[in-house]
């Protein structure tokens, strides 16, 4: 196609050949293949030059315009590899979307200005429906029953904190146990979160059982509440910032000290992008280096 191209456009197997830096024996040869691909001639030769058939006239916008959609589409997918560009789509729950990520994406954008990463923030049982249906690259979520269709890969451990407000009993205590917890208004979070955390505590835990006095659909719900003296909540360490802004205080929950581990969930049969590839890859060292320091006592 090319070599037809060049030909059309010079008039001259001599130049043609110039111009794709080839010989012309081996320009010539792939005129040769080409009509014998195609079964007709796209070049009449006579002895003082080469001029195109009936059907090389034709051919020739056509295959131009093609390669043309071919050169961008490849320069296109260069400058993706080299993250020069692309856009990366992301899901997570409304907490992490408040507090770790749009840190984390502020930080890639300094390395990665020209890749753009869209943040979808989702309730948490919506994140690997996002995945699924190739909304999102991918999602970042606590654990969850997944399809065969999703594949999970950590991307981080945190243990579970208690939440209250200045003045409250628990800033006194020597050590906070969930034990301590039971003890007050305890404001849970609706659906799996409560759910798996019960089961986790009765695993390690057999006589307690924690009995919430409210359940609301937001952490940042729960945040509120305490602030305003309602009770007190659970939550992860990565939460740092929203729970400061409430002018509340975070202690690590022992006896037992249970966790909370969050993954990446991807299509198994889709790849990411290079772009997509790379953010996910810029996570873990962001999450690695960014430890959120939790007192134990």
């Amino acid at each position: 196609m090319r070599a037809l191209v060049a030909l059309a456009k010079t008039g001259s197997f001599t130049l043609a050949a110039e111009h794709l830096h080839l010989t012309q024996s081996a320009l010539s040869g792939q005129i040769k293949e080409l009509e014998q691909i195609l079964g007709l001639r796209v070049v009449e030769r006579t002895t003082r030059k080469a001029q195109l058939s009936e059907l090389g006239r034709e051919l020739t916008p056509l295959f131009e315009k093609m390669l043309q959609d071919l050169d961008r589409a490849m320069a296109d997918i260069a400058s993706r590899k080299a993250l020069k560009q692309g856009m990366v789509r992301v899901a997570a729950p409304q907490m992490l979307s408040c507090t770790l990520l749009p840190e984390a994406i502020a930080a890639y954008r300094d390395l990665h200005p020209d890749v753009q990463v869209r943040l979808a923030d989702s309730p948490v049982e919506q994140v690997s429906a996002r995945v699924f249906s190739g909304e999102v690259d991918f999602g970042i979520g606590p654990d969850r029953d997944t399809t065969a269709d999703i594949a999970a890969e950590t991307l981080f451990e945190m243990p579970f904190v208690v939440v209250f407000p200045q003045g409250h009993p628990l800033q006194q205590a020597e050590h906070v146990t969930w034990a301590d917890v039971d003890r007050y208004p305890f404001i849970a979070l609706q659906g799996q979160f409560t759910e798996r955390l019960l089961r986790d505590m009765h695993t390690s835990f057999r006589e307690l059982s924690l009995r919430p006095a409210n359940e609301v659909t937001f952490m940042t719900t729960a945040l509120a509440m305490v602030h305003a003296n309602l009770g007190i909540t659970v939550c992860l360490p990565y939460a740092e910032k929203m729970v400061t802004r409430y002018g509340l205080h975070m202690r690590q929950l022992q006896a037992p000290a249970l966790t909370r581990r969050f993954f990446v969930y991807t299509r198994n049969a889709r790849a990411l992008s290079p772009a997509a590839e790379s953010f996910v890859g810029f996570l873990k060292q962001f999450v690695a280096a960014h430890p959120w320091q939790v007192p134990l006592l």
